[in-house]
């Protein structure tokens, strides 16, 4: 009788244990991440004539050919508030381009997206049913906190509420207030301008909870 009466307590204890909710994640806690070491968490990764995106050189590599083009990868996942990082380094190509971090993505008509270019630009700017716009920019804005040419930067894209903030090498660079979208996927963003062939890698991409 006890050992009946052990095992229905320990069972109904494993159900109990089963019912309960996740804890809420605290500030600081990883949501995910990647070094691209192995290609487990399945990128989103293609080539074609204007280009190509995947795992390379231990990291993850964008090589875009051709002007004007946007190339983004995600790793198909659904978050709320996040604090977003990685560190970026451009192999080659033209310094006037773009490369940065995406939160909040819902498809390739609407998200966030925060960059820089290799010349010393920023921007925080959204696509909303296909149409790009900057946050709070006419244009980008040049900042001496991002290093030039073929250089580590280190990014951090805060998407908290309704509020985006953007820092470079550890400083804030820019805060806009938005409530098109409240959750989304995470990503990577490079993109060129008047020309081609931009080589890219970006490393060490943490997802935490603000």
């Amino acid at each position: 009788m006890k050992t009946k009466i052990f095992l229905v307590l320990f069972s109904l204890s494993i159900l109990l244990a089963a019912c309960q909710p996740e804890p809420e994640p605290l500030s600081g806690d990883i949501l995910f991440e990647d070094d691209f070491s192995t290609t487990e968490n399945q990128w989103t990764s293609l080539a074609n004539e204007g280009g190509a995106m995947g795992y390379d050189a231990g990291g993850f590599r964008f090589f875009i050919r051709d002007e004007g083009l946007n190339y983004w990868s995600t790793p198909s996942l659904t978050f709320t508030d996040t604090r977003i990082e990685t560190d970026v380094f451009q192999y080659a190509g033209p310094a006037e381009n773009r490369l940065g971090l995406i939160c909040r993505y819902q498809n390739d008509q609407n998200y966030y997206f925060f960059v820089i270019s290799a010349d010393g630009y920023y921007a925080i700017g959204k696509m909303k049913a296909g149409e790009q716009t900057l946050l709070k920019q006419e244009a980008m804005q040049f900042s001496d906190e991002i290093k030039i040419g073929r250089a580590i930067n280190h990014l951090r894209a805060d998407c908290q509420g309704s509020t985006l903030q953007f820092f470079v090498n550890n400083a804030s660079v820019a805060r806009v207030d938005d409530k098109d979208f409240s959750e989304g996927d995470v990503g990577l963003l490079v993109g060129t301008f008047d020309e081609g062939e931009v080589d890219i890698l970006f490393d060490n991409f943490i997802v935490l909870q603000p």
